[in-house]
């Protein structure tokens, strides 16, 4: 079956507490809409992940429960440790264990950024896609593979959001 990658870099973070660890880092009011908008749209273009491999940092587990309550079936994240700041090749290692036909992997820029672009075979139109910002999505295709054979270069991209984009 074709497998599908839903690529999101986490949502907005708050930067109230100096003394807060980077990994506990909570998402901010605008974030916390964000991941909402994202939930909303990826369940209303019918992007349903059956697997999610997430970043164990706050700021990513925060994205995913604002998401998930808008997709049928939504499961638990995997947490991944490797994911806290992975660069793309860490990134593309822990996609090649994926189970799922359709994956969604929630990490922090700016190995996303990179991952993101290295992935697809040419990137969408969107000017945003080149910053990658908060809440970024990209979601891309990769034919009829096994994820252990993935690589760079060889998704193609379905489609593209930022959540400024989004009307909450």
């Amino acid at each position: 079956m074709t497998k599908r990658l839903i690529l999101i870099r986490h949502a907005k973070s708050a930067w109230d507490d100096p003394l807060l660890p980077d990994h506990d880092r909570p998402l901010n009011p605008r974030g916390e809409g964000a991941a909402r908008d994202l939930g909303q749209w990826l369940a209303s273009r019918g992007y349903v992940p059956g697997e999610v491999l997430c970043s164990d940092a706050l700021r990513t587990r925060a994205t995913w429960e604002g998401i998930a309550p808008f997709l049928s079936d939504a499961p638990e994240p995997t947490l991944k440790p490797a994911l806290y700041h992975a660069g793309a090749d860490v990134m593309l290692a822990v996609l090649r264990h994926a189970t799922a036909d359709t994956v969604c992997l929630l990490g922090h820029n700016p190995g996303i950024a990179e991952f993101a672009h290295r992935l697809v075979k040419h990137p969408p139109l969107s000017p945003e896609f080149q910053k990658y910002p908060t809440g970024a999505t990209l979601v891309a295709d990769f034919g009829e593979i096994d994820w252990a054979d993935a690589g760079y270069g060889m998704a193609e991209p379905a489609d593209f959001i930022v959540p400024r984009e989004l009307v909450s």
